[in-house]
C-alpha cells in the first residue's frame, strides 16, 4: 500500500505519473478559463495508490471543468470534448462549464470553478488538478484531503440533508466504489 500523507505527496504522485501529466497538459492546451481536471480522475489515482494497485482502475470519464459565464451553451462543451478527443483520443472526455452547472441543484450561480467543485456531492470527489502557467501542478480540495486519504466517503455540506442527501445516497450506491477499492468506507 502506498503512503500519501498530505497535498505535497498528492502533487508528487501526479508529477511522477506520465499518463496523469499528459491528461493535464492536454487540457491546458485549450487555454480554458479557470479550468480543472477533477472528481474521479483525482480520487481514483489516490485510491489506486493507497490500495497498492499497479494498474490504473478504469474510469468512465475524465471530468474537465472550466468557468466561462460569457458562453453557457452546452454545445460549446461538446465542441471542447471533441477538441480534447482530437488531441488525445484514448480518453473519455467530459467537459462542463461551471457557469451553468448551478442549475442542476437549483443553486445561485457559482463564481468560479472551485466553487463548483465545492458543490460536488462527496468530499472525496470534490478535488481538482491543473498545471499553472509556471508549469506547477496545483491541487484544489475545498473540503480538504483527509477523507480521500482515509478512504472515507462523506457528503459535502450541501448534500447532507433533504433532497440532495437522496442524490448523494443514490450516487454512492450506484458507483460501486467498494467493489473497485475494498478498503473504502461509505457514510450514509
Amino acid at each position: 500500500m502506498g503512503i500519501i500523507e498530505n497535498e505535497k505527496d498528492i502533487i508528487q504522485l501526479v508529477e511522477n505519473d506520465p499518463w496523469v501529466m499528459k491528461v493535464l497538459l492536454t487540457v491546458r492546451r485549450l487555454e480554458l478559463p479557470d479550468w480543472w481536471v477533477c472528481a474521479g480522475f483525482v480520487r481514483s489515482k489516490i485510491w489506486d495508490i493507497l490500495h497498492g494497485y499497479e494498474t490504473r482502475t478504469p474510469m468512465e470519464d475524465v471530468d474537465v471543468i472550466y468557468f466561462d459565464p460569457s458562453n453557457v451553451n452546452e454545445q460549446e462543451e461538446k465542441k471542447l470534448e471533441q477538441q480534447l478527443g482530437e488531441l488525445n483520443p484514448n480518453i473519455p472526455w467530459s467537459v462542463k462549464n461551471q457557469a451553468r452547472m448551478h442549475h442542476i441543484n437549483g443553486l445561485p450561480p457559482y463564481r468560479s470553478s472551485e466553487e463548483g467543485i465545492s458543490k460536488f456531492p462527496e468530499t472525496v470527489t470534490a478535488l481538482g488538478l491543473k498545471v499553472n502557467v509556471n508549469e506547477e501542478v496545483v491541487l484544489t480540495a475545498p473540503h480538504g484531503i483527509e477523507d480521500v486519504l482515509r478512504m472515507e466517503v462523506h457528503p459535502t455540506p450541501l448534500f447532507k440533508e433533504g433532497k440532495l442527501k437522496d442524490v448523494y445516497i443514490k450516487r454512492v450506491t450506484t458507483k460501486k466504489w467498494k467493489e473497485a477499492w475494498p478498503m473504502v468506507k461509505i457514510s450514509y
